[in-house]
């Protein structure tokens, strides 16, 4: 399994190589506080939006992630970030992750969109046979948003990591197995009909 940078496009949505040059675009859109509530980094300025970034693209050159920009292809505007990451070739396996989407694009199909994409691409174009995800315990809506894309969940990691603000998280981790692909696949399918 051989993970590189891809541009992926759907109907609605493209999720193209995250690079320096999305910066202004991110910035204007992903210093909301709430946006980083659940997560174990804070992003607040433009400087931190950078280093998120640039972190991304060494994760990236490590092999070990691939940073996407979210891109709304109705406006053409950067609407967010996603990426492969924790990827485990010799098993075959990657996780889905350190998504978010600015408020005005949440609740539209961006998100399941881009998670359909990328779910399609990690199963047959990478031969993944495990798409994990996961999330902190107290995040509800993003369980639901998981729950919703089909994914299955597995169980919680008790003090799996520390916050920015010294608080302990719990972890919820969810999968899609290379056998349940297909009814996944239908099911988005389905939604992004409606």
């Amino acid at each position: 399994m051989h993970v590189a940078p891809i541009a992926l496009t759907g109907d609605a949505v493209r999720l193209e190589p995250l690079a320096l040059d999305h910066h202004a675009g991110l910035s204007e859109v992903g210093l909301d506080p709430a946006l980083w509530r659940w997560t174990n980094v804070r992003i607040a300025t433009p400087e931190d939006m950078r280093a998120y970034i640039e972190d991304a693209l060494r994760l990236r050159d490590a092999g070990s992630a691939v940073p996407f920009a979210t891109i709304d292809l109705a406006s053409g505007r950067v609407v967010g970030c996603t990426r492969y990451g924790n990827i485990d070739a010799a098993n075959r396996k990657l996780e889905i992750g350190w998504t978010f989407v600015a408020p005005a694009w949440q609740r539209t199909r961006i998100n399941t969109e881009a998670k359909f994409l990328m779910l399609r691409h990690a199963f047959e174009a990478l031969g993944s046979i495990r798409v994990e995800l996961k999330t902190h315990a107290r995040n509800e809506a993003s369980r639901r948003a998981i729950t919703r894309i089909g994914a299955r969940e597995e169980g919680t990691l008790r003090n799996h990591m520390i916050c920015p603000d010294g608080s302990f998280r719990d972890t919820v981790y969810f999968s899609v197995i290379e056998s349940e692909w297909p009814g996944v696949k239908a099911a988005l399918a389905a939604k992004l009909k409606r």
